[in-house]
């Protein structure tokens, strides 16, 4: 078994393993644990009923974060004419067409978000092998395909903080909700946009409970074990 460090042992203490906790109590505890020198990421894990090999039993899609990542995103819009002035005066940080799709095939991938407009889907199909590695593909199930006319407001959503919502192929969902330096309330906010988003992406191929277990963590921290009957009806106003 692992050692873990002073540090980390001491974070434990403040936990009881046996028991649940609301989500704000959960978020308390998760903040007052996170001690590195750097701003640990907060993160949600949740292990669902579901049998991923079961395409009905997927659970794919993006929640948008209200107090976003903590982190400047950097989006990049592959679009041509009035799609690429809009994402310009959106605040998008590389526009291009084909000469994008020439820097992409290059090797150039500085950027968090790729968003396109249709049209330009056939000419970026062959960068699938360095887009699809680092989950950059622009994909319509993830807004991140859109009209000419949805490219602003994909650009805006985008840069707000966006996390996507995937099982792995134990069912269990991962998402970031943010760092420990946020204050609780930008945490809660973010933790009900996520949960809002899993209740309405469920599988309705899935019958009975969805959810077995969910825990609020730090990256280098001890987790805390959600109350499921309160995390469950978190809902975005």
């Amino acid at each position: 078994m692992a050692k873990h460090s002073k540090r980390y042992n001491a974070a434990d203490g403040l936990i009881d393993s046996e028991k649940t906790y609301a989500p704000a109590e959960a978020i308390e505890l998760v903040k007052q644990a996170a001690s590195t020198k750097f701003d640990e990421t907060v993160e949600l894990h949740i292990r669902t009923n579901a049998d991923p090999r079961h395409a009905d039993q997927q659970l794919r899609g993006v929640a948008t974060l209200p107090a976003g990542l903590g982190k400047v995103v950097r989006v990049a819009v592959f679009a041509g004419g009035e799609g690429a002035r809009a994402a310009t005066e959106s605040g998008a940080e590389i526009v291009g067409s084909d000469d994008l799709v020439e820097r992409v095939e290059g090797g150039f991938t500085d950027f968090d978000v790729a968003i396109a407009t249709p049209d330009m889907m056939g000419k970026i199909g062959k960068l699938g092998r360095i887009l699809g590695r680092k989950g950059l593909m622009p994909n319509p199930r993830t807004n991140t395909v859109v009209q000419e006319g949805d490219i602003a407001s994909a650009v805006v959503e985008a840069k707000k903080g966006r996390v996507e919502l995937r099982m792995d192929r134990t069912a269990i969902i991962h998402s970031a909700v943010g760092k420990a330096s946020f204050d609780a309330d930008q945490l809660m906010e973010n933790l009900t946009a996520v949960i809002d988003t899993i209740n309405q992406l469920r599988p309705s191929a899935i019958k009975g409970p969805f959810v077995k277990t969910a825990f609020l963590t730090t990256t280098m921290g001890p987790s805390v074990p959600l109350e499921l009957a309160t995390t469950l009806t978190l809902r975005a106003e």
